[in-house]
C-alpha cells in the first residue's frame, strides 16, 4: 500500500524517484520558504490533503473560537482518511495567531487527521509532540488571537505549491511535498532502484580502491540511470 510505503521512506529519496518520470518540474511539487518541520524526529508522515483558509488578526463575524465551526469538523469527518490538514493564513502578516494548538490537535486526530501543515504559526509545541503529531509551520506562537476558518475546501498556495483537499501529501524533518497519484503505485520500485544505485556510490568512496577512473566510471552509469523515462 503506497501509504504505509511512504510511511517508511524519506521524502528526498521519494523526490528523486518522482523526478525520474518526468511527470513535472524539478523545482515544482514541494513547499518552500514558508514553513520547517517543527518535530524533525518524528518519523515520515503520509496523507490526503484537507484545505482551508484563516485570519487571525481580526475577530471573525460571528463565534470569536474556531471550534465553533461545526460545519468546518463535519468536513474534516467526510473526508476520506488519513488526513493532513492544510491551512493558508491569508491574513497580511500570517501568523500573528496559532490555528492549531492541543485541544485543535487532539480533535483532528479523532478524526483520523495525521498531520497539520501552514504558512503560519502553531502553540502548545510539548503537547503537540506528546501527541505524536507532526506540525509543519512558520513556527511556534503564544497566542490563537482571533484564528477562525474563513473557507474551507477549495485549493490553496503555499510556498509555490497549490494543494486541494484529496491530494496525497508526504512530509518528514525535511519538508512537504506532494506525490503525483499518477505514478505513486511504481514509487516503491524506483525507490529501491536507487537506493542500490547510491549504496553502490557510498561503497566505492568507501573504499580503499577509491580513485577518480573508478567515480567516473560509477557517475557516468548513474548520469544515464537518470534520464527520464518514456
Amino acid at each position: 500500500m503506497i501509504l504505509d510505503f511512504l510511511g517508511r521512506a524519506d521524502t528526498c529519496t521519494v523526490s528523486n524517484a518522482i523526478e525520474s518520470f518526468n511527470v513535472r518540474m524539478r523545482n515544482e511539487g514541494f513547499l518552500h520558504n514558508v514553513n520547517r518541520c517543527l518535530f524533525p524526529d518524528l518519523p515520515p508522515v503520509a496523507g490526503y490533503a484537507i484545505t482551508g483558509r484563516i485570519r487571525t488578526t481580526a475577530p471573525p463575524i460571528a463565534n470569536l473560537c474556531y471550534y465553533h465551526r461545526i460545519d468546518w469538523w463535519r468536513y474534516v469527518a467526510a473526508q476520506p482518511g488519513p488526513k493532513i490538514i492544510v491551512i493558508a493564513d491569508v491574513d497580511r502578516i500570517p501568523g500573528t495567531g496559532a490555528f492549531l494548538g492541543e485541544i485543535h490537535a487532539r480533535i483532528a486526530k479523532a478524526f483520523g487527521c495525521v498531520a497539520y501543515v501552514t504558512n503560519g504559526t502553531v502553540r502548545d509545541l510539548p503537547a503537540l509532540k506528546s501527541a505524536q503529531f507532526p506540525c509543519f509551520a512558520s513556527g511556534p506562537g503564544v497566542s490563537h488571537a482571533y484564528a477562525h476558518i474563513v473557507e474551507f475546501g477549495e485549493p490553496v498556495d503555499l510556498g509555490g505549491l497549490t494543494i486541494s483537499t484529496g491530494d496525497l501529501l508526504h512530509a518528514d524533518c525535511h519538508g512537504v511535498q506532494k506525490v503525483p497519484t499518477e505514478i505513486a503505485a511504481d514509487l516503491p520500485a524506483e525507490v529501491d532502484r536507487i537506493i542500490k544505485r547510491e549504496a553502490e556510490l557510498i561503497r566505492l568512496c568507501e573504499s580503499p580502491d577509491f580513485s577518480l577512473d573508478k567515480l567516473e566510471a560509477v557517475l557516468t552509469q548513474e548520469s544515464a540511470s537518470c534520464q527520464p523515462r518514456r
